[in-house]
């Protein structure tokens, strides 16, 4: 292996976070893991099992405490939602809830998304992928970490059903406009935004704690819809 490839394998697009687990969230871990989560494998077996009972399947990347993917499954009993999440504390805290609310349509993954995305997941068996407010890198030493690349968008096209959406959103315009140009010349998508590329917030994505005090103080979110046209 070159070192090249050496490098280019170690890039990320997220860091670790060191944050301090309570005891609600180890013993959620603990106890509710084997019945909720799938743990990272290079085979597709897992995945495949969970979604055989269920006419739709939703992959979020990067779910944070959980916020979105509870209420989302919530609202939505016949759909299987994956959620991917690196950080322990949120999954843990997201594991509780799941548990507390007998949310049965739910299995978490805690690995990188674009490996998970590369090994679990069955080609076209995912109806929608949803990406809200991924780490925008703002620095442009950085830019290189961002997950929405050429790899993301060859995997979302390989894992979405024909007709399948992408819906992205994030609250730095920069990192919009760098969505926006990714899928600009992309013909396997089409935009369903409106004439600026951009959409609205449909009413399935509820709106977190974060992003409302974020619009209160004036900042903007940008939401991107993208659907799958082709198929391979």
């Amino acid at each position: 292996m070159t070192e090249e490839l050496k490098i280019n394998r170690a890039i990320r697009s997220f860091a670790r976070r060191s944050g301090r687990m309570t005891l609600g969230q180890k013993h959620a871990l603990s106890e509710y893991w084997p019945l909720y989560g799938l743990d990272y494998e290079t085979t597709e077996k897992g995945v495949s099992a969970a979604i055989q009972n269920h006419d739709a399947v939703i992959l979020e990347i990067g779910f944070g405490n959980g916020d979105v993917l509870i209420e989302m499954a919530g609202n939505e009993p016949d759909i299987l939602h994956i959620g991917v999440e690196v950080h322990w504390p949120g999954v843990g805290r997201c594991l509780s809830i799941i548990d507390r609310d007998k949310l049965t349509n739910i299995r978490l993954v805690s690995h990188d998304a674009v490996e998970v995305m590369q090994h679990m997941i069955p080609a076209q068996s995912l109806d929608k992928i949803l990406l809200f407010f991924p780490d925008p890198w703002h620095k442009k030493r950085h830019h290189k970490r961002r997950i929405v690349n050429q790899k993301f968008r060859d995997l979302a096209f390989k894992l979405l059903k024909p007709d399948g959406h992408l819906h992205l959103a994030t609250d730095w315009q920069d990192y919009a406009d760098h969505m926006l140009e990714e899928f600009a010349s992309d013909q396997r998508f089409s935009n369903c935004g409106n004439s600026d590329g951009f959409a609205q917030r449909p009413n399935y994505r509820p709106l977190t704690k974060f992003e409302q005090r974020g619009l209160k103080l004036g900042h903007g979110v940008w939401d991107l819809m993208f659907q799958k046209v082709a198929s391979e």
